[in-house]
């Protein structure tokens, strides 16, 4: 008898073009957000027996984006949250942490309100929503951080302006690697100006000595 034939080989092929099928998506619909899915088809070099396979209607794959958009940012967030150290640092942590997520998923920005839905967003935004109002609290607590506003409330609000620069990287008048938007979260969240850019700086340095 014949030994039966592997197929990990054809799963891991299988884990391979739907990875790049995703990375190509992010890129076309950063360019476009109306693309039919033969557009990520033909760029990422995949046929459409194989596309549709993976990702039968268009929904599908801007579903399978939001979950991996969800999961890449409840582990930015795990890596960010530093509780034991003083908020200012904490937020510029936090902050630091999930931009690069957002700058890689800010595609779903424009396909929030038509595709996926504002309860979708709000679903994979609520784990970040809930670190950022627990760091505020700290501050707040500590008497560093506004006071005028609950936490939740001021959380809210530092998160719809994440969201607008976000869409101004989209719109191309703003490049960021997060520092600059660190500096302008804490100021907003009531750190002065010189403070929040020795604590951004301070958080970015011990982040490129970690990965240098």
């Amino acid at each position: 008898m014949s030994k039966p034939v592997a197929r990990e080989p054809q799963r891991r092929n299988s884990r391979s073009n739907r990875a790049r099928i995703l990375a190509t998506a992010r890129q076309e619909l950063g360019r476009n957000p109306d693309i039919t899915l033969e557009e990520p088809a033909r760029a990422s070099g995949v046929v459409r027996r194989t596309l549709f396979g993976h990702f039968p209607r268009r929904a599908a794959l801007l579903e399978a984006l939001a979950e991996e958009a969800a999961e890449s940012l409840e582990g930015a967030i795990a890596a960010g949250v530093r509780p034991s150290e003083p908020a200012g640092h904490a937020l510029a942590h936090f902050v630091l942490s999930i931009w690069p997520v957002g700058d890689r998923y800010r595609m779903l920005l424009a396909l929030a309100r038509h595709d996926l839905g504002a309860e979708r967003v709000a679903e994979i935004l609520q784990p970040a929503r809930g670190a950022a109002t627990a760091i505020l609290e700290r501050g707040r607590q500590d008497g560093l951080l506004h006071t005028h506003l609950p936490a939740a409330v001021l959380s809210a609000g530092l998160e719809s302006m994440t969201i607008a620069l976000l869409e101004q990287v989209n719109a191309g008048t703003l490049e960021d690697d997060g520092t600059r938007v660190a500096v302008a979260t804490l100021i907003a969240a009531g750190v002065p100006e010189k403070e929040a850019c020795a604590a951004v700086e301070a958080v970015a340095a011990e982040s490129r000595r970690r990965t240098s």
